[in-house]
């Protein structure tokens, strides 16, 4: 009698390339998934883990169903059996062993390499001698696609006495990454020695194709419009009028994934379950992020009610390459249901339709929304304008309506009446983008401007202006950035706090800049003047984003945002960097705020100063440029 089959799984990709690190060797004194303090881990569905727990294996596949590994319940986690390679791929033949790569190019100097290599940098490779470059391409450790990091490094080492491996080490955002990362590189370099590349420097002319690829203008480069809200909202009309007016214009390759005909194609059979709600939605993310990935827009209009499957679509997006654009269409219920020709609203109060969105179900509003409309009592033109005035200031798409279009139909309604009308005239749309609409979307830096860093914390009188008055000390002279602050409840012309001015004199801020120093609280319109808002903890950056939504790309905490210009280009500069890392940044995390030293002594205010200097000293030199001031 045969065995049964063993249960099959296939990892995420963060995933996979943890078990090439585990297969490989690479790994060092991890052996298997899951162990104590490890950041290597594997989830597993509830059935495959009870499986295991009652001692039995589960095999690893690639998305294509090779076999990769079978795993197996140990007491130090999940040990890992290898079957098989990954045989295809970019690059495949760079991906070598610890024991290989030792064996294969013994003697040589180890250099790690996580983004396009520079001039000083190319200078420093010269010097060293035959090299071998560790090109770390796993998930979120490369400032670049993968395959892009390793065209440009094979690139340079044609160039200089260089050899190349790849090696798929992934950022798990934890702080065992750090150690994992050493061990790795010992792992490849043996007795050899390791050298880390200098930051700083110019792109290499060589590479000139590589950069422009990999730092597109907005213009240039993939984009997947992703319009959410409740059924009724007006997301689909939306969709599909800026749909008409760029087929119109006929400057893009346009492809559109409305819901309800994604549902009768792609998603045919899938059922209405939760489950099968966020499968349809990763099935048009997947489609959308290949379209942005060869350079094409898609229009996509589901409900997507959970914040969770809409980041799975930007980071699909994202890691291929393109721009994420999420248009919150944020017509309320109570309008929703009176437009619904299709009675599903009352249905679903009666208990007609299980898990029905906004009735029995819930629509999580998105917090990083580039635009948040309202169609209530508008028509579809005026609306729409509100999304490509986003869009045109992002830099995506100039999509210009005629002015006779300001006034058109309505969207659908049962109702009659003025509110079902909803046409506005010219005025009603200038007055209006003078006021709530200016304050949610996105305001990119004029060219030759300085760029406008808004410090933010709670009462704007000990944190930010720390931070305002430090930087702006620090940069000296520079006319490349300028720096305000404010407070989320903030007190209105006061000084700064007597403790915290006390820190800054004693830290070589002049008294006459703190004695010029007058706090006030945040608004709209400060944040919408802001070219990049830092604040002191996430629960600042929360308030921001629930005052103007559309902030979302330029609005980190200052921990966030040192870590994130990590991930990028290091020839990037100013608003350049600032739209770079809008697109690669770190999570926002506890660790990244800065405690409030309020009332708390001179060692509370000291220790808040220090971190701030930490973090202003690896942000400011990356927005002003190397030349810029004493930073």
């Amino acid at each position: 009698m045969s065995s049964p089959p063993v249960p099959q799984h296939c990892p995420t990709p963060r995933e996979l390339d943890d078990l090439e690190l585990l297969t490989s060797g690479a790994a060092g004194p991890i052996l298997g998934f899951n162990e104590p303090g490890s950041p290597i881990t594997l989830d597993l569905p509830e059935a495959l883990s009870l499986h295991l727990d009652e001692g039995n294996e589960v095999e690893l596949v690639d998305p294509e169903g090779l076999p990769l590994a079978r795993i197996a319940q140990t007491l130090r986690g999940l040990s890992v059996t290898p079957l098989a390679h990954a045989q295809f791929g970019p690059f495949r033949r760079l991906y070598l062993t610890p024991d290989l790569a030792r064996a294969t190019y013994a003697g040589r100097t180890v250099v790690p390499v996580t983004d396009l290599i520079t001039d000083t940098q190319f200078e420093q490779l010269r010097a060293l001698g035959p090299v071998l470059l560790v090109a770390l391409v796993g998930r979120g450790s490369a400032a670049v696609r993968p395959v892009a990091l390793l065209r440009a490094t094979t690139a340079v080492a044609d160039l200089v006495d260089g050899a190349v491996v790849a090696v798929p080490l992934t950022v798990h955002d934890t702080e065992a990454d750090a150690a994992l990362r050493s061990s790795v590189l010992a792992a490849y370099a043996g007795a050899d020695p390791l050298v880390e590349l200098i930051p700083g420097g110019a792109p290499l002319p060589v590479l000139a194709e590589i950069v422009a690829q990999e730092h597109p203008a907005p213009a240039d480069q993939g984009l997947v419009l992703f319009f959410t809200g409740l059924s009724g909202s007006g997301k689909s009309t939306l969709a599909q009028a800026l749909m008409d007016r760029l087929l119109e214009q006929g400057h893009r390759s346009l492809t559109s994934l409305d819901g309800d005909v994604v549902r009768r194609n792609l998603s045919a059979g899938l059922s209405f379950s939760k489950a099968d709600r966020e499968t349809n939605i990763r099935r048009i993310g997947w489609v959308a992020a290949e379209i942005a990935r060869h350079g094409g827009v898609a229009v996509c209009s589901p409900i997507a009610p959970f914040d969770e499957t809409r980041q799975q679509v930007r980071s699909m997006v994202e890691d291929a390459g393109g721009a994420f654009f999420l248009v919150h269409v944020a017509t309320p219920l109570e309008e929703c249901e009176r437009r619904d020709r299709k009675g599903l609203y009352a249905k679903a109060r009666r208990g007609e339709i299980p898990e029905f969105t906004g009735i029995s179900s819930p629509y999580e509003e998105p917090a990083d929304a580039d635009v948040r409309v309202d169609t209530t009592g508008r028509s579809i033109e005026d609306a729409l304008e509100d999304v490509t005035l986003a869009l045109r200031e992002a830099g995506y798409l100039d999509v210009r309506l005629d002015t006779a279009d300001l006034v058109g139909s309505g969207f659908a309604s049962t109702a009659t009446g003025p509110a079902a009308v909803g046409a506005r005239d010219s005025s009603s749309v200038a007055a209006r983008r003078a006021s709530s609409s200016a304050v949610e979307v996105r305001t990119p830096a004029t060219p030759g401007a300085p760029l406008r860093v808004l410090f933010v914390c709670t009462a704007n009188i000990c944190r930010s202006p720390y931070m305002e008055l430090r930087a702006r000390t620090l940069l000296g002279s520079s006319t490349r950035v300028e720096f305000t602050s404010a407070g989320t409840h903030g007190f209105r012309a006061h000084e700064v706090d007597r403790t915290m001015a006390t820190v800054l004199t004693d830290r070589g801020v002049s008294p006459e800049l703190l004695a010029s120093f007058v706090s006030r609280p945040l608004t709209r319109e400060l944040i919408a003047q802001a070219d990049l808002v830092l604040t002191a903890e996430s629960s600042h950056r929360t308030f921001v984003l629930e005052e103007a939504p559309g902030a979302f790309r330029k609005a980190f905490t200052l921990g966030q945002f040192a870590e994130s210009v990590d991930r990028v280009s290091t020839s990037l500069t100013g608003a350049a960097l600032v739209t770079a890392v809008g697109h690669r940044r770190a999570g926002a995390i506890d660790a990244h705020d800065i405690r409030d030293p309020y009332r708390r002594g001179r060692a509370a205010a000291e220790a808040s100063a220090d971190q701030i200097d930490s973090l202003l000293q690896a942000v400011l030199t990356r927005l002003a440029g190397p030349q810029a001031g004493n930073a």
